[in-house]
């Protein structure tokens, strides 16, 4: 999907972007310690992007990386998560890859935050 044409980014919003790619590098991270298998990072579709895509055990996960600047604001950030759209993503994802499409799956949230260890909600919410 080529880039859309867009104003200057700020120093505010390429710093915002730099800070979620880290959230995302150190969720992967987690992931992979606890033996997942990384299949896609940041991948965009059409409908929308899932920030992680994983594997373990036979089950894909698709995996939603929310960093705060307080631990308290996680209830804030799970509401902020645009399910529909991730769900729609990860049906496009399936789509594309039929041999999975069969298999089981489900949405994950890692939660980051400063001085905090990371948080891995499995389960967090389903495609209905």
């Amino acid at each position: 999907m080529p880039p859309s044409p867009s104003k200057p980014k700020s120093n505010a919003r390429i710093a915002a972007h730099s800070a979620g790619q880290r959230a995302e590098m150190l969720a992967a991270l987690l992931l992979r310690l606890k033996l997942y298998r990384i299949v896609a990072r940041r991948f965009k579709t059409p409908v929308g992007e899932i920030d992680l895509i994983a594997q373990r055990f036979g089950v894909t996960v698709f995996v939603e990386v929310k960093a705060r600047q307080r631990s308290d604001a996680e209830g804030e950030a799970l509401l902020a998560v645009n399910r529909s759209r991730i769900v729609r993503a990860a049906q496009y994802w399936l789509a594309r890859h039929s041999g999975l499409a069969e298999t089981p799956f489900r949405f994950d949230v890692i939660f980051l935050a400063p001085r905090r260890w990371p948080r891995h909600v499995i389960n967090a919410f389903d495609a209905s």
